[in-house]
């Protein structure tokens, strides 16, 4: 993965916070433990939006039963669409 330098300013106490967690758990160094917490923080923020995305699934209107008969229409209506796009 290419990495790219971005600076960050931090008032001493954050900066005193996050030395003694880098010594504490074995981050390697500040780069590190910042890089966790962003990828932690992604990881949540994409749960959200899924969870977010099937509650308004469940609140978008009455169930409809999926069985082979609407399996074989879906994929005949995306070849079509497919098709129409190749053209």
């Amino acid at each position: 993965m290419a990495t790219a330098t971005m600076n960050i300013s931090l008032p001493e106490g954050l900066r005193d916070f996050v030395k003694d967690r880098v010594e504490q758990d074995h981050h390697g160094t500040p780069s590190a433990y910042l890089r966790n917490l962003i990828i932690q923080d992604k990881k949540q923020a994409a749960e959200e939006k899924l969870e977010a995305m099937l509650l308004e699934g469940l609140n978008s209107g009455e169930a409809i039963e999926v069985g082979d008969d609407y399996w074989d229409k879906f994929k005949d209506r995306l070849k079509t669409r497919v098709q129409g796009k190749s053209k």
